[in-house]
């Protein structure tokens, strides 16, 4: 079944029926001020803090589903009949009411026909604003005269602490106030009597206030009580005032506060009329009057909307592709990239299932996610890992969770020794070389940041103490202990039971290090590195190795775990494909874990993350247990693995086998069923219902995943082949043998390099030449000195593995 299209040329995803099997959502605005927006207009708003500084009031996993929003409701003041400019909230029965949303780079359209009046609804949020723009467009499409009214709707949190407001309500249903400002703005103000009281700093002073402003008609009469609105026993599907036509003028007084305007629109046949709103934070006699006098008006806010497209569209320029699958062009050249960018973000703090328990960047998360942006918008990227850099704390291992409006670094008290994660630091082994070979810089590595708690060393000593925090913390099988957690948080191996996935992140990063010293004229270093890896590798291959497979731990009492002996979660699929990818294993090892993966854990869904399910399992070793079988740790199909699933298969030259791999988990590809998938066809999610639940291929928890990033990195950087290096950029693609080839434009460094791949003889894998801007060049690297403004580039690929 399909719910709508990609538009690739607006860069939009196109919803065509509202009905979709879940809420399918965007998100507007900035980590200032932000925004999320579903394809009903439900959603919520906030301020830095899904959790501490949410204005605007959702009620989570409820029914109905992302309710309440930002609405218009309009009424036939002839016909007392009413309906939403969105399907929901009133729900029109779809016989009678078309309905289209337009989902886009940080802006959402909605356009709806009932009755014969057609409306079309924007919203936004302007670059750089703590503002949003709600846009509204009547048209009279009958043959007489119409008299509409319209009537905003969203609903103010009575406290920005997102607790306060849903559940510490002794407190939080008696401090909010509404009010009505003599310029006929809504004013919202809770805690009155925290704010300044000088205007110098009322205009910066953001929190617990909210304002609404109507341009383009006149004010007819207003509402800022929520239960006066809606009624009682009522819901947002039928509010009192809607049905009676009039608003009661209301201002809330404790309870709970909205923002309703009203205005009615006479319109002839054929006969347009815009309304604009708009809602932001301060004090609406200040911030809000400042704001009216600049942005107020219909044209400003068109070349506010332009000014954000263009901003967006050019972060997605960064590559554009054309592939013989129109679904993964649509996933690179838009979906794809869009959802890494709003994942760099907000991490994992704000969406419609991340409900404030999450209030900052997790540090692994967030490590990992420059891996998606650093072509994009490479000097955040490096911003951001410099941010994380000194979320490590002088012993090696890291802080959890990094708030960048209150970090410390120097000053920030680290984590107790038992809550230490092993993999934390290791990611700075994938995204310190992503970003330096983005952008060139080798001297990024001498840069001096400081650690979280105390001291502080350049970034290649931040480097090596990652190292040595893991080196320095083994069991008695000399690989890694495991501590509080590695990637997976479900296991418990107690605090000296070791991890072969962090033994392979280890022997990856070793390697990686040595690499980086050796190009800084440090052999010293780049020696102690691989004398190093040389002993993990002696240690991994002594105990690892389980006839077909890696094994997936060893707890701290010595009970092995993934091995072909013990019943439940027999093959762990990290260890199998980061085996591979760390260069582990050896070739013989590396095809057969492989294949093993391809006959136990291989799914149309995806790769599940184990098989068996845990059922019997002790909780205090697999907490895994606790999740339904099938399902996210418990052999389910974890979508942040997915990725590496085709890189070890693009290592190993399998292009066929990684390109299956990674359409049975790209959302595209479930646009015409979507039923299965039920999630967003547009965007990642955190996990799939495997082959053991009862309705695999379902998908849950959507946007902000690690699987964004791994999947755009791994189709990027090893199907399609695209390396950024010091040097230059790779190209040494892994594509289906069925592909006659792509086409890509990249931009590297200021530079464009338009590339063409030939795969003349049907191939995967191998460069058989390379010619740059009509010279043949030897190998398959683009020498960056060689480049100049504008670039062509042709590949053709030669006798490579099937």
């Amino acid at each position: 079944m399909q719910y709508g299209y990609f538009d690739d040329n607006a860069k939009e995803y196109v919803i065509t029926r509202p009905d979709t099997p879940l809420s399918w959502s965007n998100y507007l605005g900035s980590t200032e001020y932000g925004a999320i927006i579903t394809n009903n207009a439900g959603g919520y708003g906030f301020y830095k803090s899904g959790a501490r500084g949410r204005f605007l009031r959702l009620f989570f996993n409820s029914i109905p589903m992302d309710q309440p929003g930002r609405y218009f409701y309009l009424r036939d003041c002839e016909s007392g009949d009413y309906w939403s400019a969105s399907w929901q909230p009133v729900g029109k029965p779809l016989e009678q009411y078309q309905s289209l949303c337009r989902h886009g780079t940080a802006y959402s359209v909605f356009e709806s026909h009932y009755a014969g009046i057609a409306t079309a609804a924007t919203y936004f949020v302007p670059l750089g604003q703590t503002f949003e723009y709600w846009r509204l467009k009547v048209t009279n499409e009958s043959d007489r005269p119409r008299q509409i009214a319209v009537f905003t709707y969203c609903e103010f949190t009575n406290q920005w602490m997102t607790f306060q407001d849903q559940v510490n309500l002794q407190y939080s249903l008696f401090i909010v106030r509404g009010t009505l400002t003599d310029e006929k703005l809504l004013r919202i103000a809770i805690e009155d009597h925290l704010r300044p009281r000088d205007e110098a700093a009322l205009l910066e002073y953001k929190f617990h206030q909210s304002w609404m402003a109507l341009v383009g008609a006149p004010l007819e009469g207003y509402d800022t009580s929520r239960e006066a609105f809606i009624g009682p026993y009522r819901s947002y599907h039928n509010p009192l005032v809607v049905e009676r036509g009039r608003c009661t003028n209301s201002l809330a007084y404790g309870d709970n506060a909205c923002g309703t305007m009203q205005t009615t629109l006479t319109l002839q046949p054929g006969e347009s009329r815009e309304v604009l709103v708009m809602l932001g934070i301060g004090d609406a006699r200040v911030v809000g009057k400042r704001t009216v006098a600049e942005f107020g008006s219909l044209e400003r806010a068109a070349v506010e909307l332009q000014k954000l497209k263009e901003a967006w569209h050019a972060r997605l320029g960064s590559l554009v592709v054309e592939t013989p699958d129109a679904e993964l062009n649509h996933t690179i050249n838009v979906w794809g990239l869009y959802n890494c960018l709003i994942t760099f973000a907000w991490s994992r703090a704000a969406s419609l299932v991340y409900n404030g328990e999450r209030d900052g960047l997790g540090f692994r998360d967030s490590v990992q996610d420059i891996l998606g942006v650093a072509a994009a918008i490479p000097e955040e990227a490096q911003a951001r890992l410099e941010l994380m850099l000194t979320g490590q704390v002088s012993s090696g291992g890291a802080i959890p969770v990094i708030r960048p409006f209150e970090h410390r670094p120097g000053h920030e008290s680290p984590p107790p020794d038992e809550d230490y994660r092993s993999d934390d630091c290791l990611w700075f082994f994938n995204a310190v070389p992503a970003v330096v070979g983005e952008t060139g810089d080798l001297a990024f590595y001498n840069k001096v940041l400081p650690y979280a708690d105390k001291g502080e060393a350049t970034v290649l000593g931040h480097l090596r103490r990652a190292l040595e925090f893991n080196l320095e913390r083994t069991g008695k099988h000399g690989l890694p202990c495991g501590l509080h957690a590695d990637w997976n948080d479900c296991l418990k191996l107690g605090y000296y039971g070791e991890s072969l996935f962090v033994a392979f992140q280890v022997y990856l990063g070793l390697k990686v290090y040595a690499d980086i010293a050796e190009r800084l004229g440090k052999p010293e270093e780049a020696a102690w590195a691989m004398a190093q890896r040389e002993k993990l590798e002696a240690s991994i291959q002594a105990c690892a190795w389980d006839e077909d497979r890696f094994i997936w731990a060893i707890t701290e009492d010595g009970t092995v775990y993934g091995t072909r002996k013990y019943a439940e979660g027999q093959i762990y699929l990290n260890t199998q494909l980061w085996a591979v990818i760390s260069g582990s294993a050896t070739p013989e090892q590396a095809v057969r874990c492989m294949q093993t993966v391809k006959e136990h854990l291989a799914t149309p869904y995806g790769l599940m993350l184990s098989a068996p399910p845990f059922v019997d399992t002790p909780i205090d070793v697999m907490r895994a247990v606790v999740f339904n079988p099938g399902i996210k740790e418990n052999a389910g199909i974890f979508n942040h693995t997915q990725g590496w699933g085709v890189i070890a298969e693009c290592l190993l030259g399998h292009g066929d086998q990684a390109y299956a791999y990674y359409r049975a988990s790209m959302p595209a590809a479930y646009n015409d069923r979507a039923e299965i998938r039920q999630s967003e066809p547009y965007v990642q999610a955190q996990t799939t219902y495997s082959i053991y639940s009862p309705r695999p291929g379902n998908t849950r928890t959507s946007w902000l995943t690690g699987a964004a990033a791994w999947a755009y990195f791994s189709a990027t950087q090893y199907i399609l082949g695209l390396r950024p290096e010091v040097d230059g950029l790779r190209v040494d693609p892994c594509i289906p043998s069925t592909w006659p080839g792509f086409k890509a434009t990249r931009r590297f460094r200021g530079c464009t390099i338009h590339i063409e791949v030939k795969n003349p003889h049907g191939l995967c894998r191998g460069v058989q030449s390379l010619t740059l801007n009509g010279e043949v060049i030897p190998g398959n690297l683009i020498p960056v000195e060689r480049l100049g403004a504008e670039n062509r580039v042709e590949v053709v690929l030669t006798e490579g593995e099937k």
